[in-house]
């Protein structure tokens, strides 16, 4: 929990210097997601209980690319992967340990309401993931299994400059909340 809460720190005092100096910037305006854009985001945040064997809130971090391939509507859908984990210790047993590693594709409509450098997206993902969890019972107890693994997400980003931003994104995946940064590729 203080390693969460060091990285939340981290991450709130990068946001706000970033902010403090593209203010003093001259701004451009942005129209983040279009047909041939391809994006970057990382996060951290709350990670998703996969298994329901998770006895702590569990810490989740996450990467994805994704590539806008097709004009809908107003919006643009985009295809990708995403790929990241989710761990969570102690609980009834000692020394409890449990962790997902995730690698899936992902889908998702972007939309910008007309406001100058934000985006705002729905998806859904799905692939694998690799189940692990041990813990100390009349002596050590490990298993590992590979999962399927399915998700829904909503997300915002914001971006500060033509090229770096700020994401957050919400949902059952491999995060359940998550706060971090966006790089706009292309």
């Amino acid at each position: 929990m203080k390693k969460q809460n060091i990285i939340s720190a981290i991450l709130f005092g990068i946001a706000i210097s970033l902010t403090t100096i593209s203010s003093a910037q001259r701004r451009e305006s942005v129209t983040p997601m279009e047909k041939g854009s391809i994006t970057f985001n990382a996060g951290v945040g709350m990670g998703t209980e996969y298994q329901s064997d998770y006895y702590n809130s569990a810490f989740g971090t996450k990467g994805s690319i994704e590539a806008g391939l097709w004009q809908a509507g107003p919006g643009v859908i985009t295809l990708g992967v995403e790929a990241g984990s989710s761990f969570s210790n102690g609980g009834y047993l000692s020394n409890y340990k449990t962790s997902t590693f995730i690698v899936a594709g992902r889908s998702a409509w972007h939309h910008g309401w007309n406001i100058n450098n934000l985006d705002t997206y729905a998806g859904l993902s799905a692939g694998v993931g690799f189940h692990n969890y041990q813990y100390n019972k009349n002596g050590k107890v490990k298993q590992s299994e590979t999962i399927p693994v399915f998700g829904g997400f909503v997300g915002a980003s914001y971006f500060l400059t033509p090229s770096f931003g700020l994401n957050v994104e919400a949902g059952y995946d491999i995060t359940q909340i998550q706060g971090g940064i966006i790089l706009k590729i292309k």
